[in-house]
């Protein structure tokens, strides 16, 4: 058990981060025909105006919510945000992005397997990992009731142990984890493997997110006469 959770906590960490890293520019490198979201509005309009928002929304705030809950030093909001409140706060704020992203990731991938039009230009991988990311969402809020029986924050700074232990390369990060609830072992094992498979579906689309036009001049169209 020791070597599997060496394994599976020390070693898979930084196999999913490399393949992510490398696989994202091989693919962007050498498959730049590939590199797209693959968006099927043009064959059904029906649910997406509710279930895309919800869904990118939600991930979003995820995403966000742990880069930063998980990776920023505790020194440096251990002045104004005791760890009891941002457990409280991770929760919550959690709990809503999580429910975003399960309701509107359930509602895409119904949308993806019922949808025959759509279904006809979706890829065995296009349905694969939103069938992970719905699962991933649901893992996330099943451990919720966990965490609650950990209010002082305790649990969840293992996990921020763990975390920090591995973006610093430090050795040994997997005894961070000692104690926590399978949940969150299998959460973290998804999400890592989520990564692992990026470079290899659509989410590649992720790194072309056009930031560039929050700062371009402003175009004028005029209409043809």
């Amino acid at each position: 058990m020791s070597f599997l959770n060496s394994l599976l906590f020390d070693i898979y960490p930084y196999l999913a981060g490399t393949v992510f890293l490398v696989g994202s520019w091989l693919r962007y490198d050498h498959g730049q025909y590939s590199w797209r979201a693959g968006s099927s509005q043009i064959f059904d309009k029906k649910g997406l105006r509710i279930a895309s928002p919800l869904f990118h929304i939600g991930i979003l705030g995820i995403f966000f919510g742990h880069l930063v809950g998980m990776l920023t030093p505790h020194w440096m909001y251990e002045s104004f945000l005791p760890i009891a409140v941002k457990q409280q706060l991770a929760m919550v704020a959690g709990g809503v992005c999580g429910l975003l992203t399960l309701v509107g990731g359930a509602m895409l991938l119904k949308r993806r397997l019922t949808n025959a039009r759509v279904r006809a230009t979706s890829s065995v991988g296009d349905i694969l990992i939103m069938t992970l990311l719905v699962l991933q969402a649901c893992l996330g809020l099943g451990t919720i009731p966990f965490s609650a029986q950990h209010m002082d924050g305790s649990e969840m700074m293992k996990l921020v142990g763990w975390a920090q232990a591995v973006v610093t390369f430090q050795g040994g990060a997997s005894a961070h984890l000692q104690g926590v609830a399978l949940i969150y072992r299998i959460h973290m094992l998804l999400g890592m493997t989520l990564f692992l498979l990026f470079p290899f579906c659509r989410l590649v689309h992720i790194w072309s997110v056009p930031v560039e036009y929050l700062t371009r001049r402003y175009q004028l169209v005029r209409n043809r006469h």
